[in-house]
């Protein structure tokens, strides 16, 4: 990581805190540290044909999502809609939400996480994620 004049930060591809999660992975680019808890952003990327997380919402904490690579499958409400790659998804506080990859392509999401403090949770993600089987 390059840090520029305080708070300023440069990273290049790739560069972050890395998790791994079976078929997705999540790179964080800056948290709560970096930016005050005023927000966190992340990349998300599943393998082709892959599941996201399940479906969720939080109680206060908007999420924005814009398709970096490929088509992605998102939900929020009850809609489940295509997003092909420069496609933008808000999720506000409280909506149910989830993500998935149908295609034969692998798929990366920008996420923007407002107010921050989303990496806190990513241990018990980390660990929620290696206990599942994969479905064939």
């Amino acid at each position: 990581m390059t840090k520029v004049q305080g708070d300023q930060i440069i990273l290049g591809p790739d560069e972050g805190r890395h998790y791994s999660l079976g078929t997705m992975r999540a790179v964080f680019k800056a948290d709560e540290e970096e930016t005050g808890s005023t927000y966190s952003t992340s990349e998300w990327w599943l393998e082709p044909q892959s599941e996201g997380p399940p479906a969720h919402s939080h109680a206060a904490n908007d999420d924005i999502f814009y398709v970096i690579e490929g088509n992605a499958r998102v939900l929020v409400g009850e809609i489940w809609a295509d997003a092909p790659k420069g496609s933008f998804v808000r999720v506000p506080a409280g909506v149910t939400h989830s993500f998935k990859n149908e295609s034969d392509a692998p798929m990366g999401l920008l996420n923007i996480y407002i107010p921050g403090g989303f990496e806190r949770d990513m241990a018990g993600i980390v660990e929620y994620f290696s206990t599942q089987v994969p479905s064939d």
